[in-house]
């Protein structure tokens, strides 16, 4: 008798962790997809998204500062913006895991391929030139930089690569470990300082830092980049994007490539208020403003383009290697040019090739 009044028990027992299972199978399914977190509803994708607060860096500001990037990324992704103050910090956030996205110059991304074993993608350009060797008015020639000290941004950058590289072709010998001229690296606003003490003699640096080195601090431009590239082309910053992340968010990354375009347009159709809109997003992220006639004239030198200039890019890398920065220039499958061109193709404008 006691067993035969257990058996309605033992049999609720039952069906009660058989519906519990069934429960937590639904909620597991339920899951799959897109990526989530606690603080985005269910099927949500979080956009972790690099950039820096540089002029040369002016179709991202535009599109963080107008809500461009929010507006065709929609509802359901949540953009989630960090800054950074060189390509090595965007390169070591993404190695981290910090990050999905970045845009840097062309020798962190290169980089950042190399030490993900092909884990990231070009998907698009963003700016071209914008870079310049300013020095004191008493130097005339590389030969005069003998000896003397020269700021970059940092080692291994891209415009260190392009200073070291301009100063081997015109007589003088550098390497990855010096060479006969000193170059220091160090942070933009040191080297406008450190010029204006006289304690560097120049520097290669992007745009605003080489007007300012000119109208705050008396130097002169000796090389203007472009003069070093044909056609006078050559990439300052592009956007990547880990290819785990393009891989499984591909409408993301489209929709992000078409707000980068329409900040470009803005750059084209409206200076006036792209400016504005580049100061106000430096301001918010440094605490510094800039003068306006300081950003248009950066500007004047620089050409905002949806192309990454991937012969550039590829020089870049050989120019990295021969100075001891890489130890391949094999680039592989860096480019991704799939959903740049399928934006391209949607406003009618013509492919980008590589």
């Amino acid at each position: 008798m006691q067993n035969r009044s257990r058996r309605p028990l033992i049999f609720t027992l039952a069906i009660t962790v058989a519906l519990s299972l069934m429960l937590a199978a639904c909620g597991s399914s339920s899951k799959t997809g897109s990526p989530t977190n606690s603080s985005n509803p269910a099927g949500a994708v979080t956009l972790r998204l690099g950039y820096f607060p540089n002029v040369t860096h002016a179709p991202a500001i535009i599109g963080v500062q107008n809500g461009t990037f929010a507006s065709k990324l929609g509802s359901n992704v949540k953009l989630s913006l960090k800054t950074f103050n060189s390509g090595t910090e965007a390169t070591t956030a993404l190695l981290a895991g910090a990050i999905d996205a970045s845009f840097v110059g062309p020798n962190p991304a290169i980089n950042a391929y190399q030490k993900t074993n092909g884990g990231i993608r070009v998907v698009a350009g963003t700016a071209s030139g914008g870079a310049f060797l300013v020095v004191k008015p008493s130097i005339n020639s590389a030969a005069d930089l003998k000896g003397k000290k020269v700021a970059s941004p940092q080692a291994g950058n891209t415009q260190d690569v392009a200073l070291r590289t301009w100063l081997n072709k015109n007589g003088l010998h550098e390497s990855k470990t010096g060479g006969d001229v000193t170059i220091v690296p160090e942070e933009n606003s040191i080297t406008l300082t450190a010029f204006q003490s006289g304690a560097i003699d120049g520097a290669w640096v992007p745009e605003p830092w080489a007007t300012r080195l000119v109208t705050q601090g008396g130097g002169k431009i000796l090389v203007d980049e472009s003069s070093e590239w044909p056609g006078g082309k050559f990439v300052t910053t592009l956007l990547m994007v880990k290819k785990s992340f393009l891989d499984a968010n591909p409408t993301v990354v489209e929709n992000l490539v078409s707000g980068l375009a329409d900040a470009v347009d803005l750059v084209k159709t409206n200076p006036t208020e792209a400016q504005k809109l580049v100061g106000q997003g430096i301001l918010k992220i440094t605490g510094k403003p800039l003068k306006n006639s300081l950003i248009a004239a950066s500007f004047s030198h620089i050409t905002f383009t949806l192309d990454p200039i991937a012969s550039s890019l590829v020089t870049n890398a050989k120019n990295a290697e021969a100075l001891g920065f890489l130890k391949s220039s094999d680039l592989g499958n860096i480019f991704d040019l799939t959903l740049l061109n399928k934006v391209l193709q949607a406003r009618g404008q013509p492919a980008v090739q590589t």
